[in-house]
């Protein structure tokens, strides 16, 4: 678990270096890397800068790399194993978290894949822009909302039964139109040497309070945070909503980047509290090792407790259909939710795979009764955040 976190991040970091390393290298090469484990990074990353200086553009010498063996895996019943071709996905997942599980994919379904990156909202815009024109054959979003607002523009097709009896009701789409793929819990992450779990609030409106001034962050322009204020819109409305978010700005609320960079924050003192997904508290575990933070998860249907989705839908009219639904059934495969459950510590949505074992199981989460194709109005939300001055 921590050699993939350990890989991950020190590729991220490479490319900080050097924008067109993953261009310089083989994807035996890649693989070759990813498989040392954390213990070998430091030499991986001397023999990258190394070759990579001698010559950025040279294959590498065939007895020094030798081939690598792909994962032996079984094919998912019902995947044109071996004669796939190739499938087109805008994943608006970043490629720390879906990069890994792509040759898993591949070897599961014989499917060549071309991952195109980008923001969960911007890639569904793109495709709405690009209409029927649009090369992608599935759209593999960060949350529900912008699967919903694809469902709502008539861009999904129906999925079969088989795909959409994996998983239970309220994590996919009501009309069959997108199924959840992980599950991931918004919670609030607390300093355990500051505080104790007796005094966590019992919701998160309840952080305008002035004891609280200062102490909490936030990420407002971070997907999960927005899904977040769209749920508590349709929850509470949007003048509740509003007056929470202006309390928050007059309680000092602290902005941050990203959600990692939140729960760093809270393990360093900084902020005593801060407003994410679950499983950030595992990934900075898993690189930094164990962190004076706890997840409170607040009660009674509490918005601060919504429990969303990464997700993924077939783009409607595509001629990628069968690669499509190939990739799906593998990603509801034993193999891939158990790469979510271990690798990137989210909840797994099929039967028969537990989340790790200290996480609190997702049938035990009191979180509030929503549609998550609902949490569509992307744009009213961002109009709200604007009006407000919170982005």
């Amino acid at each position: 678990m921590r050699s993939q976190w350990a890989w991950m991040r020190w590729r991220e970091k490479m490319l900080a270096e050097n924008p067109n390393w993953d261009d310089q290298m083989t994807r035996r090469s890649l693989v070759k890397l990813a498989s040392v484990g954390a213990g070998g990074i430091a030499a991986a990353s001397l023999w990258a800068r190394g070759a990579l200086a001698q010559d950025p553009t040279a294959e590498p010498d065939p007895e020094a790399d030798p081939e690598v063996e792909e994962p032996t895996l079984e094919p998912i019943e019902g995947t044109p194993v071996g004669s796939a071709g190739t499938l087109t996905v805008y994943s608006g997942r970043n490629e720390a978290f879906l990069g890994p599980l792509v040759p898993r994919l591949e070897a599961l379904t014989g499917v060549d894949l071309e991952v195109r990156y980008g923001g969960t909202a911007e890639l569904a815009a793109q495709i709405l822009e690009e209409g029927e024109n649009s090369p992608a054959g599935l759209y593999i979003a960060q949350d529900a909302g912008a699967l919903g607002e694809l469902a709502e523009e008539g861009r999904l097709q129906e999925l079969p039964d088989d795909i959409l009896e994996r998983v239970d009701p309220r994590f996919r789409s009501p009309e069959g139109l997108w199924t959840g793929l992980s599950g991931r819990a918004r919670v609030a992450v607390y300093n355990t040497d500051e505080l104790t779990e007796d005094d966590m609030p019992d919701s998160v409106l309840d952080f305008t309070d002035p004891k609280w001034e200062g102490k909490v962050g936030w990420a407002p322009e971070n997907g999960s945070f927005q899904s977040f204020v769209t749920a508590l819109r349709l929850l509470e409305g949007d003048d509740a909503a509003r007056e929470w978010l202006e309390g928050m700005l007059a309680n000092g609320v602290v902005p941050y980047e990203s959600n990692g960079a939140i729960t760093r924050a809270v393990a360093a003192g900084e902020i005593e509290v801060g407003l994410v997904n679950h499983y950030y508290l595992y990934e900075v575990e898993a690189e930094e090792g164990e962190q004076p933070i706890a997840n409170h998860f607040f009660p009674g249907g509490d918005p601060g407790s919504l429990v969303n989705v990464a997700g993924a839908g077939i783009v409607k009219g595509t001629e990628q259909e069968e690669q499509a639904l190939a990739v799906i059934r593998a990603l509801l495969g034993e193999d891939a939710q158990e790469y979510f459950a271990t690798e990137t510590f989210e909840y797994p949505l099929i039967e028969g795979v537990e989340p790790i074992p200290d996480l609190k199981p997702l049938a035990e989460i009191d979180s509030p009764e929503i549609d998550l194709s609902d949490l569509s109005d992307l744009e009213g939300t961002l109009q709200l955040l604007a009006e407000v001055g919170v982005i």
